[in-house]
């Protein structure tokens, strides 16, 4: 639609000599509805300029403006000239830009030559990957996809929570109560079994944790059984990590966790006292904040032990240096929110003018039905467990109906995760919401399924159609209300990711794509598609093509896949 309405602004131009092509792009609205046309110039503006009424002025524009191959009808309509795109037109020029292009339909090269680096999932080694870790993996694997659809050269960064004093805490739990066995036989629940029994027996014997406090001081030194054991909880870790990505189909370009930079906070430090930023209070060396209304950024504890700040703040630089990011985004919850604010204030007083260049795109909280996460208490659902349940819940319910279903666990698998994943970004990511095993497996309503089931039905109409799909067709054919809401709709497709990787927020695909699914819907239930009239049948199931491709495009930057049968 954007070269409609580059028309439209054109022809604006010949008479409105007083604003340039840019800002009367820039006025241009949407209407309400379609009745009132696709464009809409609001002439408020105008009034000073040619000393009249703005519904005068509007009156003047419309008639002064003659209809052309792209706009079919002018009209006034109070203070704003209403235009009405030529539906025969946009359909030719939309079908002819999706059929062309296939896969790469909505994809441009805005972001060529610059990089973004997003850091998400970041799960902590050796406790569970559970629900609550979803919202960060899904949300940044689909920020990567928008990104990398459009150019940007993108790094998938796991920053993985494999440092800091809960290690001493595990290695006490491991000599005082742990088997070797009963953790290599059931990594993360044994570990976590550990981590729990600590804190309980630390409730009466509060000396543990100054001896959890030595291990992870000695761990920091490099002491060979503290270092072994750490790597050790590290790689069974990861083994299980490992699987809850293969079901998402998530992959890294880095592994990098907290750990890496151990050998890199040394020269953060140094930098920060170079600047005469770092001061000593009650013991523990810090930035002071006070000025920019924040809390002091902790950067070492009395022990010479560091902290996230500082691990954060080495992240931060060595990936500028290695990466020279045109933005690096962290994907972590709003409850971090003022970690964040610290960490960007404090590179941008050591006067790194990319500090500018870092966001936190925060997200809401998961509960359970019955209460907050917590790992301490050991409430937690695991990630894999709710993957695995919907797998199977999809296969119950495509066996129900088709005995005889083919490829059955491959279209479970795709259904299944991406019922999971399509709920998780079907609303403004900042929402607090509480998981549902029901709403979160419901194949009812404004889903991931309906959705995939709209692309398998595409993919059913041409086969049964049994032609070559065509763009030499009479668009005029094309040009009912329900085809030309279709069409709108798909046209307005890179528009809707490049609002949504402005925003850095992926629930605006996610709902273009439910929007086109019911649209189609509309249009596939009033118009028959199998017809004897040739002519019809070729234009129909060229925009059942298009849709479909569309669909497909859409659903791989949610990172879901696009069943053809279900």
């Amino acid at each position: 639609m954007q070269d409609f309405k580059i028309e439209v602004a054109k022809s604006l131009k010949e008479k409105i000599e007083d604003l340039t092509l840019e800002e009367i792009v820039g006025l241009i609205e949407v209407p309400p509805n379609s009745e009132m046309g696709d464009y809409a110039f609001p002439c408020f503006r105008l009034a000073k300029v040619f000393r009249k009424a703005p519904n005068m002025i509007a009156a003047d524009i419309a008639q002064s403006i003659e209809a052309n191959e792209a706009i079919s009808k002018v009209e006034p309509a109070g203070g704003y000239v209403n235009f009405f795109v030529n539906k025969s037109q946009l359909a030719k020029t939309v079908i002819n830009d999706v059929l062309t292009k296939g896969k790469d339909y909505g994809h441009s090269d805005l972001g060529k030559d610059k990089t973004v680096v997003i850091d998400f999932s970041s799960p902590n080694i050796a406790k569970p990957f559970h629900i609550g870790h979803i919202r960060t993996t899904v949300i940044g694997n689909a920020l990567y996809k928008i990104y990398d659809s459009q150019g940007y050269n993108t790094v998938r960064v796991n920053h993985l929570g494999d440092y800091g004093t809960q290690f001493g805490k595990l290695i006490v739990a491991f000599k005082k109560w742990g088997s070797k066995e009963a953790v290599e036989a059931n990594p993360i629940p044994e570990l976590l079994k550990l981590y729990i029994q600590f804190h309980d027996e630390a409730e009466k014997h509060p000396e543990m944790e100054d001896e959890a406090r030595a291990w992870f001081t000695k761990l920091e030194n490099g002491d060979k059984e503290a270092v072994d054991l750490w790597q050790w909880f590290r790689d069974e870790s990861l083994k299980e990590f490992s699987r809850v990505y293969d079901l998402l189909n998530i992959e890294f370009d880095s592994y990098a966790g907290e750990s890496f930079y151990s050998d890199k906070m040394d020269r953060v430090i140094d930098i920060i006292k170079d600047k005469d930023l770092l001061k000593e209070s009650e013991g523990t060396n810090i930035v002071d904040l006070e000025e920019y209304n924040m809390p002091p950024a902790l950067i070492t504890k009395k022990d010479g032990s560091t902290l996230y700040m500082t691990r954060d703040l080495a992240a931060a630089l060595y990936r500028k240096e290695n990466y020279d990011f045109e933005k690096c985004i962290y994907v972590v919850g709003s409850q971090q929110s003022l970690h964040f604010q610290q960490l960007f204030k404090v590179l941008e007083l050591v006067g790194f003018d990319w500090a500018k260049d870092m966001v936190h795109v925060p997200f809401g909280m998961v509960a359970l039905e019955e209460g907050t996460m917590s790992t301490r208490k050991g409430r937690v659902v695991f990630l894999e467990d709710v993957l695995k349940q919907a797998i199977e819940k999809t296969k119950e319910t495509m066996l129900a109906k088709n005995p005889n279903a083919k490829n059955v666990d491959e279209i479970a698998k795709q259904v299944g995760v991406g019922a999971v994943v399509f709920q998780e970004l079907s609303n403004s990511r900042i929402k607090d919401y509480t998981f549902s095993w029901e709403r979160t497996l419901s194949f009812e309503g404004e889903t991931g399924p309906y959705v995939q089931y709209t692309h398998a039905r595409c993919c059913s109409v041409l086969r049964k159609a049994n032609m070559e799909v065509s763009t030499d067709i009479d668009y005029n054919l094309l040009t009912d209300a329900d085809s030309s809401e279709v069409i709108k709709l798909i046209a307005s497709f890179n528009k809707n990711i490049l609002v949504a990787l402005r925003k850095n927020e992926p629930h605006i695909v996610t709902r273009f794509v439910l929007d086109l699914a019911q649209a189609f819907n509309k249009f596939y239930h009033e118009n028959p598609i199998l017809v004897d009239d040739i002519e019809v049948k070729k234009a129909r199931v060229a925009l059942v093509a298009a849709t479909k491709q569309t669909i497909e495009n859409a659903l791989a930057l949610l990172g879901m896949g696009a069943p053809e049968r279900m």
